[in-house]
């Protein structure tokens, strides 16, 4: 029999009963309606229509008086939408600039990693590990990837903002359904102002990591995995004067987001953003290399390498050396064990000798920013340092900066960090004839480069 539930409307509509159903009931009645009337709008890019859909959903549920036990109307309404895209309950995290990472561990146990670094289980979950598997290859199909028994696990992406990583059986327990890692980029740009407030970094910092930047110094910003190494480098791009070429190189998915417009929409800036191209066709493959090699031959005055991971390294590095200044990141305990990790990666599709490979990933990139995130879930950059020389094979490593923690403290049954940023050296004299070497006016040095 079916349920009945009496509700009132508190913000003024009319009153009514509400008539309790199971879920999939619900959801194949609200198909048929949005799919007989509304086709077309279903056709359209998601992102777009997303808005539509889900107020058509929401105005049919109020009309026809349907409900689910337990859920309130707007989440029933979310959920019935997340279904009818294909995403299920995950579609309500995916959109959200407050989330960075769904975690899927298993089909019934979900956690969403937010921006102030909270990990809280979702209050859905999927109906079984048949479910989990479909939601997921629905979501890798966007990038032309198929997790099955022939490739159990698949590196894709949803959109230029989400990437997937995803096992299926084989590689974890069949009544498990999957695992999976969904991260978000955040859309939101941070401004100086932000990151000084949040205390990733001091204006001072971060206005000689533009500088250096700016005037032709090589980077890389090292750090673990969600540490915060890449909205720091979107902030650098985005100081780069408008009438200089960049052009960045991402794997799979673009996070970087550099074009600049106007009130009008006319781009302002010179920008293109490359990411690669995955096929199970070698021939259709275009690699971090590859495109690193087209990029050489567009003339940028800045190039970026969104991350060092494997061939790639070497090639990074040489173009580096060779005058183009770049920008890259790379997963690392620190600043100096930067130049060995840099070293080990490029030792994978190179027979050069150790002290030939780190004089070429030190002379590349002679700056070095770690970021960390703590255990307080706050986001430091814990160093900044000059690398400036290489002896019996060991960097030479002249600190900058360095966020010095004094306390580590529990307040509210949390985890809290107490320190404090110091300013250690100015940069080496041999980096500041550099820099007025390349057009670094003497006032600007001695104001934000001076010890």
């Amino acid at each position: 029999m079916q349920n009945i539930l009496n509700i009132h409307d508190n913000a003024g509509l009319m009153g009514g009963e509400i008539h309790l159903r199971p879920f999939a009931e619900v959801l194949r009645e609200v198909q048929e309606h949005i799919s007989k009337n509304y086709a077309g709008t279903l056709k359209d890019d998601p992102d777009q229509s997303r808005a539509l859909i889900h107020s058509y959903i929401r105005k049919y549920l109020e009309e026809q008086r349907l409900g689910v036990e337990g859920m309130e109307q707007g989440e029933l309404a979310e959920l019935l939408y997340g279904e009818m895209t294909g995403f299920s309950f995950l579609s309500k995290y995916l959109y959200r600039d407050d989330v960075e990472e769904v975690n899927i561990n298993q089909w019934d146990d979900v956690k969403v990693i937010y921006a102030n670094g909270e990990v809280l289980p979702t209050k859905e979950r999927f109906t079984s590990p048949q479910h989990a598997l479909d939601v997921i290859k629905r979501m890798l199909h966007k990038s032309g990837m198929i997790l099955d028994n022939a490739k159990p696990y698949v590196i894709g992406h949803l959109s230029n903002k989400i990437r997937i990583t995803a096992t299926s059986p084989g590689i974890v327990d069949e009544d498990k359904g999957l695992s999976v890692s969904i991260r978000i980029v955040n859309p939101r740009k941070l401004k100086k102002e932000e990151f000084v407030t949040y205390g990733t970094a001091t204006a001072e910092m971060l206005d000689m990591l533009s500088v250096f930047f700016n005037y032709g110094v090589s980077m890389c910003m090292t750090g673990a995995t969600s540490s915060g190494k890449t909205t720091l480098m979107s902030w650098i791009l985005d100081q780069i004067s408008n009438d200089k070429r960049l052009i960045t190189i991402e794997k799979g998915c673009r996070e970087f987001d550099s074009v600049k417009r106007d009130e009008l929409g006319r781009v302002l800036n010179n920008v293109i953003h490359f990411i690669t191209k995955e096929s199970d066709d070698p021939k259709q493959v275009v690699s971090m290399v590859k495109l690193l090699e087209l990029a050489l031959t567009m003339h940028p005055d800045f190039l970026v390498v969104a991350e060092m991971k494997s061939e790639e390294s070497l090639q990074a590095i040489k173009a580096a050396n060779t005058g183009h200044t770049s920008l890259t990141t790379i997963h690392a305990n620190g600043c100096e064990d930067t130049y060995y990790r840099m070293a080990a990666l490029c030792k994978e599709s190179s027979s050069m000798d150790d002290a030939t490979l780190m004089g070429l990933a030190t002379r590349g990139f002679p700056i070095v920013a770690f970021a960390k995130k703590l255990e307080d879930n706050s986001r430091r950059l814990m160093e900044i340092a000059e690398c400036v020389g290489v002896k019996a094979g060991v960097p030479i490593m002249r600190t900058l900066y360095r966020f010095n923690i004094t306390d580590n403290r529990m307040e509210n049954g949390k985890a809290k960090i107490i320190g404090h940023y110091e300013k250690v050296n100015g940069p080496s004299e041999s980096l500041c004839k550099r820099l007025r070497g390349n057009g670094m006016p003497l006032s600007l040095q001695q104001r934000l480069l001076s010890a």
